[in-house]
């Protein structure tokens, strides 16, 4: 199982909350949540609350480093073990700025 939910913006902030396990089969809620805050004007940092994600492959990192590529993107944690893990491996975790919280996150 798993949730995207996109929540109210505060000021230019818009943050997109992840919940469950993301593999390639699931992605298109959370790559339509990042294509709609890359074609808001009004949205100039997005946070990925990944705090409660259970499982997270390959595609879900392309997703990210894709929203990367279009807007500043902070990841508010803390970051579950396989995540951070996929990170690590993939050389990832220097990209994002990291955040404990979603408040600390919008203030990045």
């Amino acid at each position: 199982m798993q949730v995207v939910e996109v929540l109210a913006d505060e000021g230019r902030v818009r943050v997109i909350r992840c919940v469950g396990d993301f593999d390639q089969g699931v992605l298109a809620p959370l790559a339509a949540a990042c294509a709609a805050a890359a074609d808001d004007d009004r949205v100039d940092k997005v946070v990925v609350d990944v705090s409660e994600v259970a499982f997270a492959d390959s595609a879900f990192l392309n997703e990210l480093l894709r929203l990367r590529r279009q807007l500043p993107t902070v990841l508010a944690g803390p970051l579950p073990a396989r995540l951070l893990r996929l990170l690590e491996l993939t050389g990832a975790l220097g990209v994002f700025p990291l955040a404990d919280g979603v408040d600390a996150a919008r203030a990045r």
